[in-house]
C-alpha cells in the first residue's frame, strides 16, 4: 500500500472526550473534514471493541475516510477496516502483514529514529513517530522527544512520518519544517468544547503547512 492520502488522524481515547459518547464526538469531527481515524481502546474487551469498530467503520464510510484499528488485526479484518496500526512492542510487522496482506496499510508507533528504519524494513506503509512535545497521553513512552529527534527520524525514514505528541494548530508548521508528512492527535480535538471547530482549525493549520 502506498502512504497516507491524509495530514490529519485523529486517535481515539474515550477517556478525553469529557463524558460525551466517542461515537458522536468522531461524527462531529469527520463532518468538519475529517478524514482518517484510528481506534485505540485498549482496555476494551473483544466484544466491545467489535461492537465500536463496527460503528467508526460505518461512520468513516460516510464520510469517506480512512479508518484503522490500533493492534487488533482481527477485529480490522472482521469490521473492513483500512489497515492496521501497531504499538512499538506490539506485533511484529511481518506478522501483521501475513493477516492483513497488501490490500490494506499498515502502520507503525515509533519513538526513535533507528525504530523507524525497523519498521520500515519490516513492512510498515507509514509510521507514527513521538511524542513530540509532552502530553499526558505519551508519557508512558519517556520524555518528549523534541523536533531534533523528529527531524532525525524523518530523514532517515524510507517510509512516510506522521508526528503525535502534543501536536496543536499552532505546531503543525514546525512538525512540517522538521520532515513531517502530517499529524496524529489525541486531545486536540476529543477533549474541546466544539470538537468540529477543533477540527476545521486544525486541518486549515494542514492545508497552510503543506501547501
Amino acid at each position: 500500500m502506498p502512504g497516507p492520502d491524509f495530514r490529519l488522524c485523529l486517535v481515539t481515547d474515550r477517556a478525553a472526550t469529557r463524558g460525551r459518547p466517542l461515537a458522536r464526538v468522531v461524527q462531529e469531527c469527520l463532518a468538519a473534514g475529517l478524514r482518517a481515524v484510528q481506534l485505540r481502546e485498549k482496555e476494551l474487551r473483544t466484544g466491545e471493541l467489535f461492537q465500536l469498530a463496527g460503528e467508526l467503520r460505518a461512520l468513516t464510510w460516510r464520510h469517506g475516510a480512512r479508518f484503522f484499528l490500533n493492534d487488533r488485526a482481527d477485529v480490522a479484518l472482521a469490521v473492513g477496516a483500512d489497515g492496521v496500526h501497531l504499538p512499538a512492542d506490539g506485533l511484529p510487522a511481518e506478522s501483521a502483514r501475513r493477516v492483513i496482506g497488501f490490500e490494506r496499510s499498515l502502520g507503525i508507533s515509533t519513538h526513535s529514529a533507528a525504530e523507524t528504519e525497523v519498521a520500515a524494513r519490516g513492512g510498515a506503509d507509514f509510521v507514527f513517530f513521538g511524542p513530540i512535545y509532552d502530553t499526558p497521553s505519551k508519557r508512558a513512552h519517556g520524555a518528549a522527544q523534541g523536533l531534533a529527534a523528529l527531524a532525525a527520524a524523518c530523514q532517515r525514514s524510507p517510509v512516510p512520518v506522521l508526528a503525535i505528541g502534543g501536536v496543536t494548530a499552532a505546531r503543525v508548521a514546525e512538525v512540517r519544517r522538521a520532515g513531517a508528512v502530517g499529524v496524529a492527535v489525541i486531545r486536540a480535538l476529543l477533549e474541546q468544547e466544539d470538537p468540529a471547530r477543533a477540527t476545521k482549525e486544525m486541518l486549515a493549520a494542514c492545508e497552510d503547512a503543506w501547501r
